[in-house]
């Protein structure tokens, strides 16, 4: 993925915070990148925890901490950052300026300074009450990827796609699309995992371009888009039907997206709208405190997969015992002089049968790795 002109900055501060976590791949997270090791060190070696944009782009001569600063320049600091960041309250705001400014300032200081300022309502105060989620173990264990809503520009809408680490919350897709279409999922998906290689797990909406609304019992739902990235060897989940909880962070991120960016923009076209993204994406990953990481943010918990994304694809191979079949161009089987209708995003594709250990009645049918129907079929075995 080639570095252009206006997002280098950015590009090569997120490579540098990936590459300096503990166990990360110097060499492959270059090749993702597409610099050379040479490049990649270079920037290793310039980059200051302390003064992010040290030694990757040009800064003001400003000192960035002043000991003596006094009360009502503290206060026009917090101020200035809000009138920024319109939708940070107090912890954040503390915890930037801590960071970037070496200033220390009490979140309840932060806060009564915006109260008294009229930055923060009386209704908002009582709306914001902290609360935990369930999150995986690891980096790349899920990925939540759905679809905003889609809002319209001054030329046409926008459909914003979506993916972020359950993890860590690090935002890994956020495109700019004209329509909700398999192709365009794929490409950006594609693109993600050149950068960040595969995660073990997706979870995704139902309906397409995922799956299908239409469910039938004892099959999972299967679009060529979930085809293809089990052929990966990724794992598939979809959240149950009219829970879009299911898929929790991602929709959190969505509220995030709209509460700083788009209901505070006014975008024109689709490009423009992925310029804001872009730029919204970086420091959402890699300056914005966010609250259910202790106000790390997202970048000081993420760590790219250690499984890259395949240059080619690796022959499907199933079990010694399984009894295979080819799927035909209507997505059916022949089984046992009876047809099983599989799904016609399979066409073409070996799939397995498989006994279930439990009931010899039942046949597990499977794709690659994934289980993808059982069905019920008379007790007498072949053979």
């Amino acid at each position: 993925m080639p570095w252009t002109e206006k997002s280098v900055k950015d590009q090569r501060e997120e490579f540098v915070l990936l590459a300096k976590l503990a166990g990360a791949n110097v060499s492959e997270l270059s090749r993702r990148f597409g610099i050379s090791r040479q490049t990649a060190y270079k920037w290793l070696g310039r980059y200051d925890a302390a003064v992010p944009d040290a030694g990757l782009s040009d800064r003001s001569s400003r000192p960035l901490a002043s000991p003596r600063r006094s009360a009502p320049d503290l206060e026009r600091q917090i101020l200035a950052l809000r009138a920024e960041k319109l939708a940070w309250g107090g912890r954040k705001i503390a915890k930037v300026l801590e960071r970037e400014q070496a200033l220390s300032v009490a979140p309840s200081t932060v806060n009564s300074i915006l109260k008294r300022n009229g930055c923060i309502s009386l209704q908002a105060s009582r709306a914001a009450t902290p609360w935990q989620r369930f999150e995986h173990c690891e980096p790349n264990d899920l990925w939540q990827m759905d679809f905003k809503g889609h809002f319209a520009l001054h030329e046409g809408r926008c459909h914003p796609l979506t993916a972020i680490d359950d993890h860590s919350r690090y935002s890994l897709v956020l495109k700019a699309l004209k329509q909700e279409r398999c192709a365009d999922v794929q490409l950006a998906l594609t693109q993600a995992f050149e950068r960040y290689g595969l995660p073990r797990r997706i979870n995704a909406d139902n309906g397409a371009p995922w799956g299908s609304y239409v469910r039938v019992p004892g099959r999972r739902p299967l679009t060529h888009l979930g085809v293809w990235l089990i052929r990966l060897g990724i794992s598939l989940s979809h959240s149950r039907p009219r829970h879009p909880q299911t898929n929790g962070k991602d929709e959190r991120f969505h509220r995030t997206l709209k509460a700083e960016l788009i209901s505070r923009k006014q975008l024109g076209t689709m490009e423009h709208a992925q310029r804001e993204f872009d730029a919204w994406r970086h420091e959402y990953n890699h300056r914005r405190p966010h609250e259910a990481l202790q106000l790390q943010t997202p970048s000081q918990r993420y760590q790219s997969s250690s499984r890259p994304y395949p240059r080619s694809l690796e022959p499907i191979e199933y079990l010694d015992g399984d009894l295979v079949r080819k799927v035909d161009e209507s997505g059916w089987v022949s089984f046992k002089g009876r047809p099983i209708k599989v799904s016609r995003a399979l066409t073409g594709y070996n799939v397995a049968l498989r006994a279930d250990p439990l009931d010899e009645e039942f046949w597990q049918i499977y794709f690659c790795h994934a289980r993808i129907a059982t069905v019920k079929l008379p007790a007498k075995r072949l053979g």
